[in-house]
């Protein structure tokens, strides 16, 4: 397994279940680890090959600046954010830290974590393939009729490798003519 983290980012931002917590605002840390094979980008050192934690970064500061009332929201955010960016990214944990809670009393941190996985199994032949949206593979691949498709789905499930799926792709006009 092979990890980029960027951890300990820290925000000053107005985020809170209380109206008096959005008006006043407090410090957050933000913790993100993504999983994501850089064999290739550290034998090349090539920084394409890999994620680049100046990415994490700025997703994460563009969702931390948008006030919402839960933490457990900042953090589905991130990773909806990052699942667009990181199309190699195979899982993700982000941890979002309160420091000092409104809670009436001395309290360091309030912090939740939410972690999500991306390598699914293929239902027909049982091969791993990535997969950022559950069922994403009928769309990111080609294009089968929706009869055809029900009938996979029924059979399979949601999740099909392209392997599996490539001979019922609808072939274009030009490749059946020509």
């Amino acid at each position: 397994m092979s990890i980029v983290a960027i951890e300990g980012m820290r925000f000053y931002a107005y985020h809170g279940f209380y109206p008096e917590e959005q008006a006043i605002g407090g410090e957050y840390l933000v913790d993100v680890y993504v999983d994501v094979d850089f064999s290739g980008a550290a034998s090349a050192d090539d920084l394409d090959g890999t994620v680049n934690y100046e990415t994490i970064y700025r997703v994460a500061k563009i969702v931390m600046s948008q006030p919402v009332k839960l933490i457990e929201t900042i953090a589905q955010k991130i990773i909806d954010r990052l699942k667009v960016v990181l199309s190699a990214m195979q899982a993700i944990r982000v941890r979002i830290v309160k420091l000092n809670p409104p809670l009436g009393a001395s309290v360091q941190r309030a912090y939740i974590e939410l972690e999500d996985d991306f390598v699914v199994k293929c239902g027909k032949c049982g091969r791993a393939f990535l997969s950022h949206e559950p069922g994403d593979c009928w769309t990111k691949y080609g294009t089968v009729y929706p009869e055809t498709k029900a009938t996979l789905m029924r059979a399979h499930g949601r999740n099909i490798c392209v392997n599996c799926l490539s001979p019922y792709f609808i072939k274009s006009r030009d490749k059946l003519l020509g």
